[in-house]
């Protein structure tokens, strides 16, 4: 997969790209990516991207002309269809599900805003997809473009050491990953549950199913309306609702 993300702070991306599993798939070849300072591409003589709103308001819009030609720039250098993403308060909410089908792509172009906004050209004839991370407000679209890598980088094969740590993750499943422990199995008094020092993993399979189920009624009930229960998932979140 490439990875290209148009940003005016490139210094902001790169300390987390050099880290962590993003750093490790990265040198195994999983994905390659490249920050685009799309200032560099400006025809402004004083190198500005933005401007006054038409209209008057607050704030400055960022200017299409430097977008448009830093995405055309890196497509050029790509043989892929991209995805183009902005990040974006008005764009989709992020989720695990969209992660996993931007994980699917060859080539993602991200780009990041400031300012008081996008100029609505950039919007309706350059990106595939608009994303939001959350109903709050930042100083950039580099912090939410971080979070995207992070989630799609982690589902490309091969990149975590344990092919079912992603599929097990929570919000993978639809539901929230049930309670983890480790050693020791008593730890000041507090002790791990006996089911899951048995050995018998089939039962061990359905602990985690049902305290899947039980966190996620408990924390997050909204995801239980999208998730699809079988019988034995039913029975048991009604045996979670009787208890006191």
């Amino acid at each position: 997969m490439q990875i290209d993300i148009l940003t005016l702070f490139p210094e902001m991306i790169s300390g987390v790209f050099n880290s962590s599993i993003l750093k490790k798939a990265h040198e195994k070849g999983k994905y390659q990516y490249n920050l685009v300072n799309f200032r560099d591409y400006t025809t402004n003589k004083h190198q500005k991207v933005d401007d006054y709103p038409y209209g008057g308001g607050a704030g400055m819009v960022l200017t299409p002309q430097p977008v448009f030609d830093a995405v055309e720039s890196v497509t050029r250098q790509n043989s892929t269809k991209p995805r183009i993403v902005l990040m974006c308060p008005q764009g989709e909410p992020y989720s695990q599900s969209k992660a996993e089908d931007l994980a699917k792509e060859e080539h993602l172009i991200i780009i990041c805003g400031h300012y008081e906004g996008y100029d609505e050209r950039i919007r309706e004839h350059l990106v595939t997809d608009e994303i939001s991370i959350g109903d709050y407000v930042l100083t950039g679209g580099e912090l939410g473009a971080m979070v995207v890598v992070d989630s799609v980088v982690r589902l490309l094969p091969d990149v975590l050491g344990n092919e079912s740590s992603a599929p097990e993750d929570s919000f993978s499943t639809g539901l929230l990953e049930h309670p983890q422990y480790t050693r020791p199995a008593d730890f000041r008094g507090m002790k791990v549950p006996d089911i899951l020092l048995s050995g018998d993993h089939a039962k061990i399979a359905a602990w985690r199913k049902k305290e899947s189920l039980r966190r996620t009624y408990q924390r997050r009930s909204d995801l239980l309306e999208q998730f699809d229960l079988t019988e034995e998932d039913q029975r048991m979140l009604e045996d979670i609702k009787r208890e006191p």
